[in-house]
């Protein structure tokens, strides 16, 4: 009888070790193929006030699924009453105005022969502009590539305030808008050299995948000790 008491306790630990194990693993997976919030366009701002003059600065993805670079990206403005780009080497900038309303509609990089941002590295890109009076300003995207596919970052939240798969960079205006300001002038002018950032930055997603490794290894190491300790408690 204290045998098979015995083997049932065994088959209960063992059950729960597989349980416990098969937990992490699947934490584990869950850690390595969840889609990294990084992969988006996406858009901060130095200074988010309404009204106010701001460095806009807009991080931008390669995703091409073939290998294809990124070669050009515009991004429409909320008619802003004035805009200046940055010196970035490999790229030039183009503002497009609206000489009747006196505002700058878009702004779009072009890259040169042999330049562009490969699906394992992201750019930066900035432009200081002068923001609306409003409490949000929306800048959709369009990013083309170098076999010619272009992808639309333009879409508005959804209903349910989830994220759409395109999602247009968002950016919540905070703060007292200024009561005067004087407007920036000369939009071809680039901003001063030292605030020059390289035109493409490292990748980042060998960090981000390190990191998923790192925290599934720290799962399963966890699982084991749990198990070890089941196992030691019944044979003490």
């Amino acid at each position: 009888m204290q045998s098979l008491t015995g083997a049932s306790s065994r088959a209960l630990l063992t059950t729960a070790a597989v349980a416990v194990l098969t937990t992490a693993a699947v934490a584990v997976t869950g850690l390595l193929t969840a889609a990294p919030a990084w992969a988006h366009v996406h858009v901060d701002a130095d200074n988010p006030t309404p009204g106010s003059t701001s460095v806009l600065t807009f991080r931008v993805p390669g995703e091409s699924d073939t290998g294809a670079l990124t070669t050009q990206l515009t991004v429409d403005l909320p008619d802003v009453a004035s805009a200046r780009t940055e010196v970035m080497p490999g790229w030039t900038a183009k503002l497009d105005r609206d000489t009747a309303a006196g505002t700058v509609r878009t702004v779009t990089w072009t890259a040169a022969p042999g330049v562009g941002i490969s699906p394992e590295q992201f750019a930066l890109f900035r432009v200081s502009v002068k923001l609306p009076d409003a409490p949000t300003a929306s800048f959709p995207v369009t990013q083309t590539y170098s076999d010619g596919s272009v992808v639309r970052w333009d879409q508005a939240p959804l209903p349910d305030g989830s994220e759409p798969q395109h999602p247009a960079p968002q950016l919540t205006l905070t703060g007292t808008p200024p009561a005067s300001e004087s407007a920036e002038h000369g939009t071809e002018a680039p901003l001063a050299p030292a605030q020059t950032a390289p035109a493409v930055a490292e990748p980042s997603s060998t960090v981000d995948n390190s990191a998923r490794w790192l925290a599934g290894g720290a799962l399963i190491v966890a699982a084991a000790a749990v198990v070890a300790g089941l196992l030691t408690r019944r044979r003490s």
